[in-house]
């Protein structure tokens, strides 16, 4: 099999379901955001060293990232054919999110106003996958899918990725002196 198709040539891709895009249109441009987001997230794996944990953690959220890609990579008038949990983002997604920013907040005080990014490589690398996140949810703001829970998704993600940033630094230096 090779990798080059030759279809992508003249600016267009292919959706789930067979109908074409062009490649900066907004579907594209959602799901091309939020590969980005999981490309930095397994950057940010390859840190965590000795925590399986979060390790764990991360590559769940990575498999979660192929689903909502699944959702956006589809034209939202074949929504319906769209399996939640596998193609189709879902509330347990939103769930884990959450239960994991509660997991985390339960350990440690965050700061009460904005923190400056950077402490270690770690919550650096973090941070910028939240940038990215929140990126893709304008993106997948911009494609006005009904009934869909990628905006929710991505926003409860930027929530997480910052507290997570938080928690890996330790200690943050606030933006006033």
């Amino acid at each position: 099999m090779k990798i080059y198709t030759r279809t992508g040539d003249e600016g267009q891709t292919g959706l789930l379901h067979g109908e074409k895009v062009a490649k900066n249109s907004v579907l594209p441009e959602a799901y091309g955001t939020v590969d980005e987001a999981q490309a930095i997230l397994g950057l940010v794996r390859t840190e965590c060293e000795d925590n399986a944990d979060l390790e764990g953690k991360i590559i769940h959220i990575e498999r979660d990232l192929y689903v909502l890609m699944a959702e956006l990579a589809t034209d939202p008038s074949k929504h319906d054919k769209l399996e939640l949990g596998k193609s189709k983002v879902n509330e347990e997604m939103i769930k884990f999110l959450e239960d994991f920013i509660d997991e985390i907040t339960s350990n440690f005080e965050l700061p009460k106003e904005f923190v400056l990014p950077g402490q270690n490589r770690i919550s650096a690398l973090i941070d910028i996958s939240r940038t990215v996140v929140r990126r893709a949810e304008r993106r997948a703001i911009a494609c006005n899918i009904e009934s869909s829970l990628a905006v929710p998704y991505l926003n409860r993600l930027s929530d997480l990725l910052w507290v997570m940033a938080r928690w890996q630094e330790g200690e943050s230096i606030v933006s006033r002196q």
